[in-house]
């Protein structure tokens, strides 16, 4: 990919970029290397739900200033952990800049949730940084710089419905027909990515089947499911929809169970948990069903939060300069 982020020569005062959140359709997830990672067939599908990351000139000297707001801010790490900053901080080091900016963060994704929040706002940080110091940097190098922060990093730039081999951040763009229609469904508190990764490690070994990748083979996408998202088929993309760390998810969090069965006795054509929970997605046949399976999730009390959304929709993108 050598498409341009868009940036015209110069720098910006302000910029803002709206970043979408992710679901898996398939999460498919190999055997534990011996890196400490897993080899994954992730088709990661990007949905309107989203962050906003705006990129402010700060005074020479000051470094990089992180604020947030939105239902779970008091949730979002303002220090140099966050991903945000650490985009921020990669991208002036690769380029020789002082990191001199604000970032102030709209968090509308849940955090903690499995719908790559984080990830996002790393990913939005690096083209509001880009616009904003004139840098212009190719996608193609920003994607690498991506992958440097972390797994999801790079979709949430290319945004749409890919493929991610690898540990995930190895994309290819897949062909999809039409719009999708979800709800997402937010639980109190979050779930630990690492956390869901070791449980679904030792529910294999007390399964007897090994965790290692000599023991679990490397997955494949769904033949059925990539066929569902070409024709636009939701029906079929609802019996293709799967998640191996599912089960891991469940077992830290089992009340995740009534949630998934309450949105399924909605009227939901599929549903499973978001990447590593604990938020749960429901695929729905229309706007119409959606805005219904959403009102009878909270009606249900299983959930803290559900909304009904769209997608796919594109990555990280300039909004506004």
């Amino acid at each position: 990919m050598s498409r341009s982020t868009g940036a015209v020569a110069g720098p910006a005062a302000t910029v803002t970029v709206r970043v979408p959140a992710k679901v898996n359709v398939q999460l498919g997830v190999g055997g534990l290397r011996t890196d400490g990672f897993h080899d994954l067939a992730n088709v990661f599908f990007a949905v309107a739900l989203g962050d906003e990351v705006r990129a402010e000139a700060g005074a020479p000297g000051s470094g990089i200033v992180l604020t947030c707001e939105g239902p779970d801010a008091a949730l979002v790490p303002l220090d140099a952990t966050n991903l945000a900053a650490r985009a921020a901080q990669l991208l002036a080091d690769r380029h020789g800049l002082a990191p001199d900016v604000r970032l102030h963060i709209a968090k509308d994704i849940p955090v903690a949730g499995g719908m790559a929040g984080g990830s996002a706002d790393g990913a939005a940080a690096l083209v509001a940084c880009d616009a904003l110091w004139g840098l212009g940097t190719p996608m193609a190098d920003l994607l690498a710089l991506a992958a440097e922060l972390g797994s999801d990093v790079p979709f949430a730039l290319l945004g749409g419905v890919a493929l991610g081999r690898g540990r995930g951040e190895l994309l290819t763009p897949l062909e999809v027909s039409g719009s999708f229609h979800w709800v997402f469904a937010t639980a109190d508190g979050g779930l630990s990515t690492p956390a869901v990764f070791r449980e679904c490690d030792r529910l294999r070994e007390e399964a007897g089947t090994g965790s290692s990748d000599t023991d679990v083979p490397t997955p494949d996408p769904s033949a059925v499911l990539l066929a569902a998202l070409a024709d636009g088929d939701p029906v079929a993309l609802a019996g293709a929809l799967g998640n191996d760390l599912q089960a891991a998810a469940l077992s830290l969090r089992p009340a995740l169970a009534a949630c998934l069965a309450a949105g399924t006795e909605a009227g939901a054509l599929g549903a499973l948990v978001s990447g590593s929970g604990p938020t749960c997605a429901f695929l729905a046949k229309d706007e119409q069903g959606a805005q219904a399976v959403a009102a009878a999730l909270i009606a249900s009390g299983t959930c803290r939060t559900a909304r009904a959304t769209v997608g796919p929709v594109p990555g990280a993108a300039v909004v506004d300069r």
